[in-house]
């Protein structure tokens, strides 16, 4: 069979990563494993049993974990047929780390089963949410990766607010949520070699329709093949393998979309190339990693989650690699780009969604807890007490929610994949590496120090986005995955500083969270009328809105210069992104659901997504603020988690109703 020409690229990477990670093993274990033959004169050597008990078998668990989550991805990547799946899309993760936080405050008694099987619960209970939502529509590829992502983010924010009440109890979990590879025998290995070996044969037999999935649906369906059951089965399968590394050794999800990534831009272009060369180059980017770590932390390596720091070096290897996508590489279109709509029904909809809007703006300013914590309505003397209060949150709110709700809507129509988001795009990362940087540079920041910092880190992002993205002519998948890698590169810093145990750790994991309750009037009116402003341009964008989904061939039949208008549009997501997590967080997801919930709801064309995206993407801001300031009273709940439980719920209701 004749080799590709970019496949020849392949070895060479694989051997940049493996070297390296060979030499830094022979330099720190060389004299260990010179001494392993030889007879203990003493009787006890801790240094041999440190090497066979805790060493090797590390080094084994990075190998087999690294292997694992690169084979899944790639199932993931071709059984979706998105290139930004990866293990973490089906939300496996995330529910294995809400699953061991649950047990640790309310069921301790179920570690007796261990907390492998505790973290295996909860990543499989994650899995067949999303496989359940999928099935109502035949496992559109689309309606799989979305249904994953919202049980993530829900996931995700439910752990993270469980942590801030409960910071005492779960603190290990920021070294856990990491991927700590520390090994104390040889258990680990041991239990998932012989798991990786079952899941590994049944993907072999599974090859061949796995391949076939490449075709459009008719064509395979042609073929004989079953699309659903296969597609089914895949997913299965991959999210058996995530579920068993994060069990055992915690969250490194960044492995999964990196490892087939590279093996694609490298030219494995077949699906069964993939399978060979994304599980070899997972093995080996974990390995060099955690060996970098080993060596870089010294005594402190057993804290420093290695998971965390793989995106330090897959990161820039993904971006240096992006120059070699191809154009005709383009994520999934919009499903509904171009589908009629029933005359009236996009009125009806945006007045229902307005006339609510008004009615949580009003609960919000006037109803809820009193100081002495009853429950009603603000009158008399108690307004003035409480509107100064009340008021800036929520105008606060409603901004960052009509913001991050624009931002993902120009993101999901100019890159025409539903998983695209501010959060996806970087930006909200480069805001918090700022927010990072300010809070253990500087004891006590005040407010507008604050925004000034998280408005440099995403710029910065901005600016290197905007490099990466100018030769390619903003390539759409280039950059998404720019934004995925750079987002996992600042990620795995916080991760890092989170990990180290520092009290200011936890100061920046409150921010991170997206609490309002430091807005003031203010700052709130100026953050409305930049909403109000950002809003008012996006209007102007609405004709290509409507036309760039279909293509770059279409956008240029009718006169559209396809490069100045996605530089526009990109350049106008960033600063409504910017704004709004500034305000709330980078955890909101706002701009993910928003746009979403306006689809399901039969906003299809530009005009009436973007209106009825912006106004739910505010009554879930507003709402969130209210529920953050009343559920806990005294206590608060930050906004921006709680927008994330509100509206993931809301959204899987939506996804069941069939296509």
């Amino acid at each position: 069979m004749r080799t590709e020409p970019g496949a020849r690229t392949l070895p060479l990477v694989f051997l940049l990563a493996v070297l390296p990670a060979a030499g830094m093993t022979l330099w720190s274990l060389g004299p260990e494993l010179r001494d392993l033959s030889r007879e203990n004169a003493a009787g006890f050597d801790a240094g041999r049993l440190v090497l066979l008990y805790s060493d090797l078998p590390r080094l084994a668990t990075s190998l087999l974990a690294g292997a694992a989550l690169g084979l899944a991805g790639t199932i993931l990547q071709q059984v979706l047929r998105n290139p930004l799946a990866s293990p973490t899309t089906l939300g496996l993760s995330a529910g294995a780390k809400l699953s061991l936080s649950l047990a640790t405050l309310y069921a301790p008694g179920l570690f007796v089963l261990g907390s492998d099987m505790v973290a295996l619960a909860g990543s499989l209970a994650a899995g067949l949410v999303v496989l359940a939502l999928g099935a109502r529509r035949d496992f559109s590829p689309v309606t799989m990766v979305l249904a994953g992502l919202v049980v993530s983010l829900y996931c995700g924010a439910l752990s993270a607010l469980l942590i801030l009440l409960n910071d005492r109890y779960l603190e290990s979990l920021f070294i856990w949520g990491g991927g700590s590879l520390q090994q104390q025998d040889w258990s680990v290995p041991l239990s998932m070699l012989p798991r990786l070996l079952l899941l590994g044969g049944i993907v072999m037999v599974m090859a061949r329709p796995l391949e076939l999935l490449s075709l459009p649906d008719e064509q395979a369906r042609a073929l004989g093949l079953r699309t659903a059951a296969i597609r089914w089965g895949g997913a299965a399968v991959a999210l058996c393998l995530t579920a068993v590394v994060t069990s055992l050794v915690g969250v490194i999800g960044f492995i999964g979309l990196v490892a087939p990534t590279i093996a694609r831009l490298c030219g494995a272009r077949r699906f069964r190339q993939r399978l060979l060369w994304a599980p070899l180059l997972g093995a080996g980017l974990l390995w060099f990693t955690d060996q970098a770590v080993q060596i870089a932390a010294g005594s402190l390596a057993d804290f420093l989650p290695t998971g965390a720091v793989t995106a330090l070096f897959g990161s820039p290897l993904l971006l240096l690699l992006l120059p070699r996508l191809r154009a005709q590489e383009q994520p999934p279109s919009l499903s509904g780009a171009a589908q009629p709509m029933r005359r009236g029904h996009g009125f009806k909809v945006l007045a229902v969604l307005l006339a609510l809007l008004a009615l949580m703006a009003v609960l919000a300013v006037l109803g809820g807890r009193l100081p002495d914590g009853t429950w009603g309505f603000v009158s008399g003397q108690l307004t003035g007490e409480l509107l100064p209060w009340r008021l800036p949150r929520m105008l606060a709110a409603l901004a960052a929610g009509l913001m991050l709700a624009a931002a993902g809507l120009i993101l999901q129509r100019l890159t025409a994949n539903e998983m695209a988001s501010p959060e996806v795009l970087g930006v909200s990362a480069g805001a918090t590496m700022g927010m990072a940087a300010l809070v253990f540079l500087v004891t006590a920041p005040a407010l507008p120090l604050q925004m000034g910092s998280a408005a440099l880190g995403a710029m910065a992002v901005l600016l290197v986005i905007l490099a990466l993205g100018w030769r390619s002519g903003f390539l759409p998948e280039r950059i998404v995955l720019a934004g995925i890698a750079l987002n996992a590169l600042l990620d795995a810093v916080v991760a890092v500083l989170s990990a180290t145990g520092d009290p200011r750790a936890l100061k920046l994991l409150n921010w991170i969270a997206g609490s309002t309750y430091g807005v003031t009037l203010e700052t709130a009116l100026p953050a409305l009328g930049l909403a109000v402003l950002l809003l008012g341009l996006c209007t102007l964008t609405l004709r290509w809105l409507d036309i760039l989904p279909l293509g770059r061939a279409a956008a240029q039949a009718v006169g559209i210069a396809v490069q100045p208008a996605r530089i526009t549009l990109f350049s106008l997501a960033v600063l409504l992104t910017a704004a709004g997590t500034m305000i709330v967080g980078p955890l909101s997801f706002v701009g993910l659901m928003a746009p979403h919930i306006a689809r399901e709801l039969g906003l299809i064309r530009a005009r009436s997504q973007l209106f009825g995206a912006v106004l739910a993407g505010a009554v879930v801001m507003v709402l969130a603020d209210w529920i953050g300031r009343n559920l806990a009273f005294p206590y608060q709940l930050p906004a921006g988690l709680v927008s994330a439980l509100v509206g993931a719920p809301f959204l899987m209701l939506l996804l069941r109703r069939r296509g």
